[in-house]
């Protein structure tokens, strides 16, 4: 038996032994329990617990009600909350099969914070091709639905049929008027125009091969593309994915090409071509100059630091948050788009 091994069958003894496995869940205690306690009247505790408006409960009244719930352990039923007031005070975002990564994760924490303090959580889902769940609208009910890119038709509709009251965008991709995705700016042109100005001009492109990302690597390597173009009339000298099989082999090539610069997909693969310049003796930023996009924390630890393109991704989360609240009702709409404006970061590799 292993050392793991022995360790679970004595945790599963453990709890067998202490009766954990069968104990019944402690009664929860009700509103009924708190006025029976204080002799008052459910109705009257259930005003002050719900913070019912339009009462007049004595004050003092008030101040007993919530100490003895206090002392009792009483806790808000929010499920029979919920369907009384019509509201699950949940915010839904629904997220396109991107990778979890530094900048996602950023923005979805400063999201839940935002709606945390209003009093909301923030719940994310990723609906997969052929997924057999349910999908958390319809478990859920939340009050908002946000897409992180736009939903066709079909979901949409599958959203709106299932009650939701708001949905955000609220018309599908594609159709006129479209909102378009909540996006990124222009970090890519940036990553081409800083290339151009260190007197770099036979550029290429280096993508990541993740499936969960073609749709955002296409998005950034046009742009980059037609900013390319309109500067210098001509388009990348060469392009490809590259993993950790093929960057050596395909940055040697890009030696052998006399490429002078390249635009990473994101910071990741402007590290892996990073390192295998410097392995295969290429000089950066003498011989070949990088630039990444994101600037995660790798940008900045590796040596030589990644020049990369920061996003105020913690902007976009406050952005998604102000739509969710105005959309309830308890904020006013966001005056001024998401603050994604990109800033160009020089570093070492450029």
């Amino acid at each position: 038996m292993t050392e793991r091994d022995a360790t679970v069958l004595s945790l599963a003894r453990a709890s067998q032994e202490s009766g954990l496995s069968t104990a019944a869940a402690p009664k929860r205690v009700t509103a009924a329990d708190v006025a029976r306690s204080l002799g008052l009247s459910r109705a009257t505790v259930g005003f002050v617990l719900n913070d019912t408006p339009g009462q007049t409960i004595p004050e003092a009244t008030r101040e007993r009600v919530l100490a003895e719930a206090k002392r009792l352990g009483y806790r808000a039923n929010s499920a029979a909350r919920a369907l009384a007031s019509g509201r699950s005070r949940i915010i839904l975002l629904v997220l396109p099969e991107w990778p979890l990564d530094y900048s996602m994760r950023s923005h979805l924490d400063e999201a839940s914070l935002a709606l945390d303090e209003a009093g909301y959580s923030l719940v994310t889902m990723t609906p997969h091709p052929g997924g057999q769940a349910r999908p958390l609208w319809e478990t859920l009910r939340p009050d908002v639905v946000i897409g992180m890119t736009p939903f066709d038709r079909e979901r949409l509709a599958e959203i709106r049929a299932s009650g939701v009251p708001h949905v955000i965008p609220p018309v599908p991709s594609g159709a006129d008027g479209s909102v378009g995705d909540l996006g990124f700016a222009r970090g890519p042109r940036l990553q081409v125009e800083h290339l151009l100005h260190t007197g770099r001009r036979r550029l290429a492109f280096a993508a990541s091969p993740d499936p969960r990302v073609a749709d955002l690597v296409h998005q950034r390597r046009e742009l980059a593309l037609r900013t390319l173009v309109e500067a210098t009339g001509s388009g990348f000298a060469d392009e490809a994915a590259l993993t950790e099989t093929n960057a050596a082999a395909t940055v040697e090539s890009w030696r052998d090409m006399a490429i002078e610069g390249v635009v990473a997909y994101n910071d990741d693969i402007g590290a892996l071509v990073l390192g295998a310049a410097l392995r295969g003796g290429i000089e950066v930023p003498g011989r070949l100059a990088v630039i990444g996009h994101d600037d995660t924390p790798v940008a900045r630890l590796i040596v030589p630091a990644l020049s990369s393109v920061r996003i105020d991704t913690a902007g976009l989360g406050r952005y998604l948050a102000a739509l969710a609240l105005s959309a309830t009702g308890e904020a006013p709409a966001p005056t001024a788009g998401p603050e994604t404006d990109a800033t160009l970061v020089a570093r070492e590799t450029t």
